[in-house]
């Protein structure tokens, strides 16, 4: 399809559980187990669900920070897990991230014009005489002052940080970003500006996101589709009005359910769900989510659900629908 600028494929990361005197393998943890997803040009995907159910580990992979142990990722038709460090090299531009912590992420030794500046240079994007000004002109798109450009990363507020790594970002012509909590760091009113400045850019260049992030309220502001992740899985994916208007899975309407509203006349329905996470290294047989739904059914206990359509391109995993 021409139109999708990124298709993930039942993709799968491991990692090992070493154990014994020898340090074999003795299991896996199962960070993301088998999920599958479409990024339309110039369309925001949203990855939402609870700590260390696989998100970041998504993005991650996808942009073959680590190596995959299943399925495929198809980046501009091609894929990337068949693609030669050469040939990877190349690509690399294309697809960037933004990362969750912006101090951390940031070379504390380097001013900012270098760390935007420096794999613009590596890549040659822009001849190497016009590329402070090239750098000046993306920091002003990301509302950086010029007199920025030789001040280190500690002399900026969070907000500031967090603009110097969407800069650093959209410095090398992306055409997929992976935003990776990239305001979850951040103050309330410093979050609204850094998500307009996004959706700014995102029609100024054309650019496609997925946005990974646990705060509901930002994805639901953002996102044209949205994900929703559990100990590994997809149990519900949908566009952003469907899934919003008409969550299916019991663990969806209990993320929704905990979103705030402003309104102190509205009475919350809060759904709270027992138990903490079960572990990605032994997950429950069957459906994942059993341990912790009021919903269960024996089956649910045994026999994990099929991930069906069930109409608007609302798709559900769970017993309740199939």
């Amino acid at each position: 399809m021409s139109d999708t600028i990124l298709k993930v494929e039942n993709l799968k990361k491991y990692y090992d559980i070493k154990g014994g005197l020898l340090q074999r393998v003795v299991g896996y943890v199962k960070a993301v187990d088998g999920i599958s997803f479409e990024v339309k040009q110039g369309s925001t995907f949203g990855l939402v669900g609870e700590s260390g159910c696989g998100k970041t580990t998504v993005g991650r992979t996808i942009l073959r920070l680590h190596e995959n142990n299943g399925g495929k990722v198809i980046f501009d038709g091609k894929d990337l897990f068949s693609l030669t460090p050469h040939e990877l090299r190349a690509i690399r531009p294309e697809i960037q991230i933004i990362f969750q912590d912006p101090y951390s992420s940031l070379s504390p030794k380097m001013p900012v014009g270098e760390i935007i500046g420096e794999a613009v240079r590596e890549h040659k994007l822009v001849p190497d005489k016009e590329l402070r000004s090239y750098v000046m002109q993306v920091m002003k798109e990301c509302g950086l002052q010029e007199h920025h450009i030789d001040r280190y990363p500690h002399e900026f507020s969070g907000g500031q940080r967090q603009r110097i790594c969407i800069a650093r970002a959209v410095a090398l012509k992306p055409k997929l970003i992976i935003c990776d909590e990239p305001v979850s760091a951040l103050d309330v009113s410093v979050q609204a500006q850094i998500i307009n400045l996004l959706m700014d850019l995102q029609k100024q260049k054309g650019l496609s996101y997925v946005f990974i992030s646990h705060d509901l309220s930002v994805v639901e502001h953002i996102s044209d589709e949205v994900g929703v992740m559990y100990l590994g899985n997809l149990v519900e994916k949908a566009p952003k009005k469907e899934i919003f208007n008409n969550p299916l899975h019991p663990y969806t309407k209990s993320l929704f359910s905990a979103i705030p509203t402003p309104d102190p006349t509205i009475k919350m329905n809060r759904i709270v769900l027992e138990g903490d996470i079960p572990s990605p290294a032994n997950p429950p047989p069957g459906c994942k989510f059993h341990t912790r739904c009021r919903n269960c059914m024996e089956k649910c206990k045994t026999l994990a659900p099929e991930y069906k359509d069930q109409g608007n391109n609302h798709y559900v995993a769970c017993h309740l629908y199939n």
